[in-house]
């Protein structure tokens, strides 16, 4: 979690291309009980806070990070749910319906909150499409999520995986045969 907080900081990785959402679908999928959702939520939580905090000098809870949340804590809901029945192909799935899902609900946020959108549909296209002028256009964060997600979750699928291997070529412990005694078998009653 510490090398994941330290890749959220600016310039770690090139922008909005993170593990993010591939640790937080993988950990909810894969991990049972709390640890594995509250341990990456929190890690995501704390460093928002900071970076808004120390970094961008927002204010601490702004709309856009409440909702980011909300769509994180539905990957864990996405995960728990596919994690009933297991399968490498099930946590692609979901890691990438996540990531859209993401793109969706951010930048349709993003066209809501922020003044330089249209409230029409046209301004709803432009915030899903090429978003505001002086800035990258949103398409193409949405294209880095989405590759971000499928190689974060192959690299985590890929450990799994390993793991997997190493547990069942780990030989057992061996056990001592114990010699069985033989106990004599009471002679058979003669006829008379």
């Amino acid at each position: 979690m510490l090398v994941f907080a330290a890749s959220r900081w600016p310039g770690m990785l090139p922008e909005n291309f993170s593990a993010a959402h591939a640790l937080l679908f993988c950990a909810a999928f894969w991990l049972s009980g709390w640890m594995g959702w509250v341990l990456p939520m929190s890690t995501i939580i704390v460093t928002d806070i900071l970076l808004n905090q120390f970094h961008y000098a927002e204010p601490v809870m702004v709309p856009e990070l409440i909702s980011n949340w909300m769509i994180l804590a539905l990957f864990v809901v996405l995960a728990k749910w596919l994690a009933r029945r297991r399968s490498y192909g099930r946590v692609f799935l979901g890691t990438l319906l996540g990531a859209l899902l993401f793109y969706l609900v951010s930048n349709t946020v993003s066209w809501l909150t922020v003044p330089g959108y249209a409230k029409t549909i046209a301004g709803w296209v432009q915030a899903l499409t090429v978003g505001l002028p002086g800035f990258a256009p949103t398409w193409w964060f949405g294209l880095k999520t989405l590759f971000s997600a499928g190689l974060f979750t192959g690299l985590f699928a890929g450990a799994m995986k390993w793991s997997e291997a190493l547990d069942a070529t780990e030989p057992e412990a061996e056990t001592e045969d114990e010699e069985e005694i033989e106990t004599p078998s009471e002679p058979a009653p003669e006829a008379a």
